[in-house]
């Protein structure tokens, strides 16, 4: 079981080497930890080592920390929401990184409270990944206007898998081409990119990243 501590240490120094090649202020990558399957006292751990943003893909996960934690911190969710379960959301998280469907943007806007949207990109086509085509995503912030409690803040994607990082900057490049590409087409001023997991988070953040989202690089491998 890795040492958090150690973990989260040497995680800092990645981040802060790849903002300094990027001529890029380390204050701009905003650390995620990924606590999908990490028990609530680890999950803890990293919290008394600065800790402050948490990323869950289940929500019954995610509540049961929330609630091991207390309050304070900003929660994040970022796997795919069924729609069944997009009820419990706004209560549970301040952003949602995997919005791909326009009824689940209808859906968290009538529980009335204020949430931080990133649009999910399938930048690579992938039938078994979720996210929105470039299209889709156009079509959505075509009528993301008429919403009040609901706020578009950035977009999100997932690279093909890989061993090497760098076949996934070309995926990177393209999600920040692209937030600039709809921000001048609709007016937006969204500036989030969620982008870069532990295999490839400092190639991401040389292309822009400003969420980084870290899971086994620092609690180590699932069971």
């Amino acid at each position: 079981m890795k040492n958090i501590r150690e973990s989260l240490a040497v995680v800092r120094d990645q981040i802060l080497g790849a903002c300094q090649k990027a001529g890029r202020p380390g204050e701009a990558v905003r650390l995620i930890a990924v606590t999908k399957k990490v028990d609530a006292e680890r999950v803890r751990e990293a919290a008394e080592f600065g800790i402050r943003e948490f990323g869950e893909n289940y929500v019954q996960e995610a509540q049961g920390k929330r609630e091991a934690l207390g309050p304070g911190g900003t929660w994040h969710m970022i796997g795919h929401v069924q729609t069944n379960k997009a009820k419990y959301i706004p209560r549970l998280f301040d952003y949602v990184h995997s919005v791909d469907r326009w009824d689940l943007i209808e859906v968290l806007e009538r529980h009335g409270k204020e949430l931080s949207l990133l649009f999910e990109v399938n930048l690579s086509g992938e039938p078994q990944k979720h996210g929105v085509s470039k299209e889709g995503l156009r079509s959505m912030l075509e009528r993301i206007g008429d919403l009040r409690y609901v706020k578009p803040v950035g977009l999100m994607t997932v690279p093909p898998l890989s061993t090497d990082p760098e076949e996934a900057r070309p995926f990177f490049t393209a999600l920040r081409e692209l937030l600039r590409e709809v921000n001048r087409e609709f007016g937006l001023d969204m500036r989030e990119l969620s982008m870069g997991m532990s295999a490839d988070f400092p190639v991401a953040i040389e292309e822009g990243a400003t969420m980084i989202r870290i899971g086994t690089a620092i609690f180590g491998e699932r069971l």
